[in-house]
């Protein structure tokens, strides 16, 4: 890999894209991240993948240009992007974009198809694609769409205007602004807990989320049958009885949920 460096702890990858000088969506980038992203298929261990930019200034300014001049070569890189896109939101890990610079075009694509963005005020979004006679390419204009409404959504597509980290995260771009100096802390808190989880309760709830977008009624059936799959494990009736034996369905959950949980979680684990 030249164009991305790979760092993992803990079941937490962090994915720092390296593509000077200001990290452009390339051919070769893209390969590279399809490439990592798809290794991750039938990883259980890595829990968390956060992407973040080695550039104090940008997070990916946007998609390459060169290539968007109609040659099999230009459409195919174009497909391929379409392909990260789809990958990225299809993966079993729990994705998180750290934005601390600009991210318009295909950056803001691809921040909104991860599971997580937080952005610091050094960040930046748009979608300015109409200032070159096109259309957003990796869907960024259904993205908006469906986050924002149509009057917002058009807008902010017949535009291009930047929107500040504040207004992202009114938008829904992002999840969240946190400030730079607190963003370490905030997404590392984050990647913590996640990161402790069994993979498949990462993948239960991407999936029961992914399909109430498309569907409530589809989003419900899937809930219920995890529900009733998750009931009548043993695993799940041995952590009821400990959770009830710490407190659960006392006054002590009123003030102290979260010390009902680790009591739990002592008593079952230990300090492993």
């Amino acid at each position: 890999m030249k164009k991305i460096n790979i760092s993992t702890k803990d079941g937490v990858t962090t994915v720092t894209i390296q593509n000077p000088p200001v990290n452009i969506l390339t051919a070769d980038l893209i390969d590279e991240l399809n490439t990592f992203i798809v290794s991750l298929k039938e990883d259980k261990e890595t829990k968390v993948v956060i992407f973040k930019s080695y550039h104090d200034k940008f997070f990916a300014a946007h998609f390459d240009l060169n290539v968007i001049n109609g040659t099999p070569e230009g459409r195919s890189t174009i497909i391929e992007f379409s392909h990260l896109i789809k990958n990225i939101k299809e993966m079993n890990q729990l994705s998180i974009a750290y934005v601390d610079g600009v991210a318009r075009g295909g950056g803001d694509e691809f921040i909104m198809a991860c599971d997580l963005a937080y952005g610091t005020e050094n960040s930046a979004f748009a979608q300015p694609e109409i200032g070159v006679n096109i259309p957003t390419g990796g869907q960024g204009a259904v993205q908006y769409a469906r986050r924002m409404g149509k009057s917002k959504a058009l807008q902010a597509l017949l535009t291009g205007a930047d929107f500040t980290p504040e207004e992202a995260e009114r938008m829904n771009i992002i999840t969240k602004y946190v400030p730079k100096a607190e963003i370490d802390a905030y997404v590392n808190q984050i990647a913590t807990v996640v990161s402790n989880m069994d993979i498949s309760n990462i993948i239960m709830y991407k999936d029961i989320v992914t399909t109430s977008l498309r569907s409530e009624e589809a989003g419900a059936a899937v809930e219920l049958r995890y529900f009733l799959e998750r009931a009548k494990q043993d695993k799940t009736q041995v952590i009821i009885t400990a959770f009830l034996n710490n407190g659960g369905q006392t006054e002590r959950e009123a003030n102290d949920m979260q010390g009902i949980f680790a009591d739990t979680a002592a008593e079952l684990f230990g300090n492993a």
